[in-house]
């Protein structure tokens, strides 16, 4: 199998919601706009927490899936590349954890 990337996705999810095809999924949350899309995404979030709670490795594989391709139709629809969370994680990397999450603003 040829390595497959988040970008490879990221592009086959923008190609698609342009495409203008009736039959397609992507094409159609576009449509349907950013409530539908971070709803489809929180409903794949909580059910890839219930596949690991549950140890279900396939359900897990499963869903994990879903839930990064409604996140890219989110960050898509919100207009933020991939490669600006990219960008954040690798920021992210020089420094711990915990000092990251103190330093943010609070709110």
């Amino acid at each position: 199998m040829a390595e497959f990337s988040l970008s490879d996705l990221e592009k086959i999810v923008s190609d698609r919601a342009h495409s203008g095809d009736p039959d397609s999924w992507t094409a159609k949350l576009y449509a349907r706009g950013i409530d539908k899309a971070a709803q489809k995404l929180g409903e794949e979030a909580v059910e890839t927490v219930i596949a690991a709670v549950k140890g279900d490795k396939q359900g897990l594989v499963s869903e994990s899936a879903d839930l990064i391709y409604h996140w890219l139709v989110v960050l898509g629809i919100s207009g933020v590349p991939l490669n600006d969370v990219l960008k954040e994680l690798e920021a992210r990397t020089g420094r711990s954890g915990i000092a990251e999450k103190a330093s943010r603003p609070k709110g």
